[in-house]
């Protein structure tokens, strides 16, 4: 058993990286428990460096997850390493939109109206583009706009090909309006991608008395005594404890510790033998958004691949709600060159960035302990369906726009010989996702929710969620920026809870 923390974290991704680093910061005991190596801030290898580099690479924990279409099953990809995903993904860093929030509170939320997340948002960024008042300038992430300069000819050619369909251009997708196309604002700086590891655990960070790194360990479940989290217990059965445990394990990670650990469907643990310590829906109403790879091969003399990620169009379908953006068709060269026949290809992905959709996560009944059973149900609802054909139409009327069609040698995916008519089949035939889950223990009210507002988890004393995994809804925007958000919300929280006990203790005393 190790010495008691005053905060145990799960998970060093793009939430517990923020949450050490706020706890720690004022001399707070923290122990951060990682089941990736912690590379040093300036040793990440140069497959989780390097930002045109996206995907596992070594670093991921394998899982798989049906599609809940033509029975296929894809790659879950998530991130085994100090940083989390953050350190495999496109390192995009656009924020979650006022109307997302607003869906938030609707749900029965409190504390997560815009006015009360911009500050959050402002704080953990450090950019030189846009307005002082929505924008941050000191925090520890960069995050920079790409210059039009900086793009290759089709990222070029993919906006000018929008703006000739009647899209406007985007100044600033993190200011005042998204509704149009431009380049992304990415935390990466001269193409290195700036994780969480790098840009909240720096050296200064990780030297701090108060916090210990505990890596290459993995937790399977929350140690409870009288409905009371005091610690947790990894594979190899060694237990932590701390006066406060917080999950920041992921959309994946934390549902299946809480289940392991007793906190879930009644109905499900009691199937795995599991004594049930609290019936909460754990697991359920996992989202993810849809993804379809509509690719073109280059011409030679514009085949250039680098920068991969460069621009996107960000906007309403013809049947969004009010007030919604829920299309994504972004311009990357994510895209194994010699694939293409002119070595050089633009992927064109289409996402539906307001999923009604819901799956699920399960403990595997042969082996708890092991990976969690990944149900997303994508597109499993007439309307999702329409918006994804609706946003690949738009996607192949951009290919054919004179802008775009210069750089064009020929369409890859779906191919000219694929119809309108053929264009839904084979859209579920090649469906994958952004890598973008969230929603298994959600924020609600009691009978609801599996946590409250804060992150509490209802009826457990001293256990907290802080990840991705407690957004009600799917975001509209890509979730990581989202995540460190939410995670320095839940850190200042947590600090004013302690803050409170101890002048309770002085006026006692």
């Amino acid at each position: 058993m190790s010495t008691s923390s005053d905060y145990l974290i799960v998970g060093g991704g793009s939430a517990g990286a923020v949450l050490a680093n706020r706890l720690s910061a004022r001399g707070q005991s923290v122990t951060l428990i990682e089941a990736g190596h912690a590379y040093r801030p300036n040793l990440y290898p140069a497959e989780l460096a390097n930002a045109d580099i996206v995907g596992p690479n070594g670093h991921d924990w394998g899982y798989v997850a049906d599609t809940g279409q033509l029975g296929r099953r894809i790659h879950a990809i998530r991130a085994k390493s100090l940083g989390g995903s953050s350190t495999v993904n496109a390192a995009v860093a656009i924020r979650s939109r006022p109307a997302d929030f607003a869906k938030w509170t609707a749900a029965g939320l409190e504390d997560w109206t815009w006015d009360e997340v911009l500050p959050a948002y402002r704080s953990i960024e450090n950019t030189a583009d846009g307005t002082d008042e929505l924008r941050g300038r000191s925090g520890a992430l960069p995050i920079r706009t790409r210059r039009p300069e900086e793009l290759t000819p089709s990222q070029l050619a993919f906006i000018d090909g929008a703006a000739e369909l009647g899209y406007r251009r985007v100044e600033d997708f993190n200011g005042a309006e998204q509704d149009g196309v431009a380049p992304y604002p990415l935390n990466v700086i001269s193409g290195r991608r700036i994780n969480t590891g790098i840009a909240f655990l720096d050296d200064g960070v990780r030297s701090r008395a108060g916090l210990q790194i505990v890596d290459d360990t993995e937790i399977v479940r929350v140690l409870l005594e009288d409905r009371r989290a005091v610690g947790v217990v990894a594979a190899d059965g060694t237990e932590y404890r701390a006066e406060t445990i917080v999950l920041a394990a992921g959309t994946y990670g934390s549902p299946a510790i809480l289940m392991r650990s007793g906190i879930g469907p009644v109905e499900h643990l009691q199937d795995l033998g599991i004594d049930v310590l609290a019936d909460l829906p754990v697991g359920d109403g996992l989202q993810e958004h849809p993804f379809y790879y509509n690719i073109y091969a280059l011409t030679p003399d514009a085949n250039s691949m680098h920068p991969a990620s460069g621009a996107i169009l960000w906007t309403a379908s013809s049947s969004a709600l009010p007030g919604d953006l829920d299309v994504h068709i972004s311009a990357t060269h994510l895209f194994d060159p010699s694939a293409s026949p002119t070595g050089g290809a633009m992927v064109l992905a289409v996402s539906v960035t307001q999923p009604e959709s819901r799956g699920r996560v399960r403990l595997d009944r042969q082996n708890p302990q092991g990976a969690p059973v990944i149900a997303y149900n994508l597109l499993g609802t007439p309307h999702d369906m329409d918006r994804m054909l609706e946003g690949v139409r738009l996607a192949r009327r951009i290919g054919t726009t004179p802008a775009f069609a210069r750089v064009v040698d020929r369409e890859l995916t779906p191919g000219p010989e694929v119809t309108d008519a053929l264009l839904e089949h084979t859209v579920l035939e090649q469906l994958d996702v952004y890598h973008h889950p969230t929603s298994t223990v959600a924020m609600g009210p009691v009978g609801k929710g599996v946590v409250d507002s804060h992150g509490r988890v209802h009826g457990i004393d001293g256990l907290v969620v802080a990840d991705a995994s407690i957004m009600p809804l799917a975001p509209s925007a890509p979730p990581n920026i989202t995540t460190m958000m939410l995670a320095d919300r839940v850190a200042g929280w947590l600090l004013t809870d302690a803050d409170r006990l101890t002048a309770a203790a002085g006026q006692d005393g």
